[in-house]
């Protein structure tokens, strides 16, 4: 057997179950991303299941075989035309059908705006139409990539009038969602008015900026919203 045989090559028909964990599909994608994955992998996961004779991945690259290994051809077939393929029945042409539109949709669409962050006021003008009119605590983050853009604001946890309890784990298992996630923005509100940090926002902030840093995430800054007003802790000197 030749040295440079593919490993892909060794698994083809054999089923998908039976191969190297990081080789199969869906588990490639979970470790190693989705740009790892080739056309063929990709629909592959689409599939999900193959037939006696084949696995998915085969039937896959009988697909791209079948639109000249180019998903723009991919994209031109009919239900008419996928079901010509060995391994492909009704079903299945939809799912790679339906796909095709979302790809063609995906290309219509405007690129989402992201806002930037270049200064404490920025997160605040983001985070306070949500926090700023609330009878009780909630603590949020902004997830940053690594021009400083927003990529989501996502609310951690929901309290009572003086605090609101943060789960640091389930604090970065939601920011770690965010693949190109550089940076986070805390931010939590104050009810009562309050423009002062207290010492469990302190103590938060150094736990949360402490095990930021062994994920390779900066803390950029904590706003702590008070009705109209705001507390930046880069301002105040106290990150």
């Amino acid at each position: 057997m030749s040295n440079n045989t593919s490993p892909l090559k060794l698994y083809s028909s054999k089923p998908i179950t039976s191969w190297a964990l990081e080789e199969r599909p869906r588990e490639k994608m979970s470790l190693k991303g989705r740009n790892a994955l080739s056309d063929a992998e990709l629909i592959a996961i689409l599939l999900g299941t193959g037939t006696k004779d084949e696995n998915a991945l085969d039937i896959a690259k009988n697909i791209m075989s079948s639109a000249e290994n180019n998903l723009n051809t991919l994209g031109e077939l009919t239900l008419r035309d996928l079901k010509k393929i060995r391994g492909i029945g009704e079903a299945k042409a939809i799912v790679i059908a339906a796909a095709m539109e979302l790809g063609r949709r995906r290309l219509s669409c405007e690129a989402l705006e992201r806002p930037q962050i270049k200064s404490s006021y920025d997160a605040y003008k983001i985070i306070s139409p949500i926090l700023s009119d609330l009878g009780h605590e909630e603590f949020w983050i902004l997830p940053l990539n690594r021009a400083n853009m927003v990529l989501g604001k996502v609310k951690i946890s929901s309290g009572g009038l003086c605090a609101t309890v943060v789960d640091t784990k389930k604090l970065f298992q939601r920011a770690l969602e965010f693949d190109r996630i550089n940076g986070l923005i805390l931010c939590h509100n104050h009810p009562s008015g309050s423009m002062q940090a207290s010492q469990n926002d302190l103590d938060l902030t150094r736990k949360i900026v402490d095990a930021a840093m062994l994920l390779d995430i900066r803390v950029y800054d904590h706003i702590i919203i008070a009705g109209r007003e705001y507390l930046s802790f880069v301002d105040k000197g106290y990150l």
